[in-house]
């Protein structure tokens, strides 16, 4: 009889996927009494191989839809997202400000968090994958494709993955493979997974794997392989993935924030199924709402100037007719104000404004709401410091917690097959400048790394690759505003540390070098 996996699951907590250490200042110890110490209740069975299945969507689709965790070490540790501290909302002990700075340390709460949740589901599919889970060859594809799909993340922020059998009692340490090990586990993982995913297109079933999501992954790894093996790898294995997504339906798409829409679009590969009111309201002002959230926003997250500048079009505003490019979006006034979008525009928010009727919106105090391109740095600030970012609306079919976050999107596709070329030796202006052409962008004469890396931004902001681009372009540890100087050139800081957590439950874990 197969098992239920909350029992299962207990073996594996070694890994510290549970908060098993008690820390303070002066010490740390493992309480014997935690459960990292718990044997096996029994010897492992397999399990419901489509309630497992459908569990492990669900935690991966919660895990990305949350704004502090996984999103946060990816998108606020970079040049494109801070949160600041407004008076004395969010500053929540400095844990946002550590990140955009760069000063976390191996006891920050989203590193340990992201850690557990990462490695929770590389194990919940090996119980899957599993042959005594006794799974169809789909669903086994499904569990490959979410494990290497975590496993990558555990290699790009951390740099090594700790590894159990389902089959290996709580007495066991788990096995940490190095970085190149880690690499080719996830190859092989997608290289076994891809030919039984199903092949589909354009679809409203996309929040489960297809065969194009499976080649993206594929993509996407092997065009960060020089920073886990020390080598380029093949990008002519990019470049064909890439072809094998085109030749399945998939192909970029016009209007640009449509594609954020829960509706049908060439673009979306793979999306989840997880509210996208965290991307919505977290940045939103407390006095900017919408039917289905009459509370309003919570006045957290902006973005630098720096990166806004980015863009073309007007550098202190952002109405119609700015000369923007389409991606920046626009904000609506008293003269183009639009009853769909209810008063809150598309991109990034910055100046005066507006409420549904076109009127000016004004903050708490009474005073017109008007948001600022800078910031006085990542405390002392008011409620209208900072450009703020809106890519889902709530405006949209839907509404503002509808679960539609998009993971995987065309449009990355042909950037990462463009890089591959230009990594290859070839050329990427036409790819690049077709899609700045679709964007209502002035088309580049040529296209260096810098270039590419700053369409990817532009392209792809708050989407969660903005960490992920800027260590393999070398510029993760570059300067920017508020980041602190000591960090400036830190390359220890490409990856994240091995929390202290982990590294007392499993000794076979060493802590990452500059820690």
């Amino acid at each position: 009889m197969k098992r239920n996996l909350l029992n299962t699951l207990k073996p594996i907590l070694g890994l510290a996927l549970l908060t098993a250490v008690s820390i303070s200042c002066t010490d740390l110890e493992i309480d014997e009494s935690d459960s990292v110490f718990e044997d096996a209740q029994e010897d492992f069975a397999g399990v419901d191989v489509s309630t497992e299945l459908a569990n492990l969507y669900g935690a991966v689709y919660g895990q990305m839809g949350d704004q502090a965790n996984f999103f946060a070490l990816n998108e606020v540790s970079t040049d494109e997202t801070l949160v600041p501290t407004r008076g004395t909302d969010w500053g929540d002990n400095g844990i946002w400000r550590t990140l955009h700075a760069h000063t976390w340390s191996p006891t920050h709460q989203f590193v340990l968090n992201t850690w557990n949740n990462l490695n929770q589901n590389v194990f919940r599919a090996t119980t899957i994958i599993d042959p005594l889970s006794e799974g169809t060859a789909q669903e086994k594809a499904e569990a490959k494709f979410l494990r290497a799909f975590s496993m990558f993340w555990v290699l790009d922020l951390y740099g090594q993955q700790p590894f159990r059998q389902p089959t290996e009692g709580a007495s066991v340490n788990p096995t940490i493979l190095t970085a190149q090990e880690t690499y080719d586990f996830i190859i092989n993982d997608l290289t076994e997974a891809i030919p039984d995913l199903p092949v589909r297109g354009p679809s409203d079933e996309n929040n489960r794997a297809n065969k194009a999501a499976g080649n993206f992954l594929l993509a996407k790894v092997v065009l960060n392989s020089e920073r886990y093996t020390g080598s380029l790898g093949n990008m002519q294995t990019v470049i064909d993935a890439v072809d094998a997504i085109s030749a399945d339906g998939f192909a970029l798409e016009d209007d640009y924030f449509g594609i954020f829409e829960q509706s049908v679009d060439t673009e979306t590969i793979w999306y989840l199924n997880t509210g996208v009111g965290n991307r919505i309201w977290n940045g939103m002002h407390y006095n900017q709402n919408s039917p289905d959230n009459e509370g309003g926003g919570w006045n957290g997250f902006a973005t630098l100037a720096e990166f806004y500048d980015s863009f073309e079009g007007d550098p202190n505003s952002n109405n119609i007719g700015d000369g923007q490019e389409e991606r920046r979006g626009w904000v609506p006034d008293a003269t183009n104000a639009n009853s769909e979008n209810l008063g809150i525009g598309y991109g990034f928010l910055i100046g005066q404004q507006y409420e549904e009727d076109g009127t000016i919106l004004k903050d708490r105090p009474g005073n017109p709401l008007v948001f600022t391109k800078e910031l006085p740095g990542l405390v002392g600030n008011g409620e209208a410091n900072g450009i703020r970012i809106i890519k889902y609306h709530p405006g949209d079919e839907g509404g503002s917690f509808r679960n539609h976050e998009i993971m995987f999107r065309y449009a990355d596709a042909h950037l990462m097959k463009a890089e591959a070329m230009m990594r290859s030796g070839g050329d990427a202006t036409t790819m690049v400048n077709q899609l700045r052409t679709l964007r209502e962008a002035t088309p580049l004469g040529n296209v260096s790394e810098a270039d590419l890396l700053a369409e990817r931004g532009r392209e792809l902001y708050v989407e969660f690759w903005r960490r992920n681009d800027m260590i393999r372009f070398g510029q993760y540890t570059s300067d920017w505003e508020f980041k602190n100087p000591e960090s400036v050139g830190a390359d220890f800081r490409n990856l994240y540390p091995i929390p202290i957590n982990a590294l007392l439950s499993n000794p076979n874990l060493v802590q990452n070098p500059g820690y």
